[in-house]
């Protein structure tokens, strides 16, 4: 698909959004407003984000803390889906997502960027996708968006090492939860089509 960038503006906003190689994934790199004090962004519009063509209502936000070292994934929710807005909001971490739409001709394939406090990229993870995280900072608090609620009946995941998917994790010895590490491989997962659209 290749990539391509577009900038939105408003009287106090410069937005810029970058659609990545799998269709559908896209990088937001929100304007900064910096001086002696700090900073200032805006995280999130509604009206701005719908013109970059990100219609999903946002209806859940969740902040999770993990120390350098921690790979959490791969995880998605399988029915309705759930799109997602990672941001992070101190570390720095790098954001895996994996297309597991069936039907794609990207099915398997992973793409993944760097999301740090400094520069305050958003990565937007649309349904159909899987995603997962490595934190690279001494430790990271990572703030996600979530177009539906979570369930515990619909939670899914498969391995984060997934031989098939061959993520290049930039980690020796990663820390990994039990449930992680348990996880099925992708292809056991079972026939998704109609849960994942």
């Amino acid at each position: 698909m290749g990539v391509i960038s577009w900038r939105l503006q408003t009287r106090r906003l410069v937005l810029e959004a970058i659609n990545l190689s799998l269709q559908g994934l896209m990088l937001i790199k929100p304007k900064v407003f910096k001086d002696h004090r700090g900073f200032f962004l805006e995280s999130f519009q509604q009206s701005l984000y719908e013109k970059l063509g990100i219609l999903c209502p946002f209806v859940q936000d969740n902040h999770s803390f993990s120390r350098q070292g921690c790979i959490r994934g791969m995880h998605f929710q399988s029915c309705p889906g759930q799109a997602k807005i990672i941001r992070v909001a101190v570390g720095k971490i790098y954001d895996v997502a994996v297309d597991i739409r069936p039907h794609s001709a990207t099915y398997g394939q992973w793409e993944a960027v760097i999301l740090d406090d400094q520069t305050h990229q958003q990565f937007f993870i649309p349904i159909g996708f899987a995603h997962g995280f490595c934190v690279l900072s001494p430790e990271a608090h990572v703030l996600y968006k979530v177009s539906t609620p979570y369930d515990p009946k619909y939670e899914k995941g498969f391995r984060w090492d997934d031989p098939n998917v061959n993520i290049k994790w930039p980690v020796e010895y990663p820390v990994i939860s039990e449930r992680d590490q348990q996880a099925p491989f992708l292809h056991e997962i079972g026939q998704l089509e109609g849960k994942i659209k």
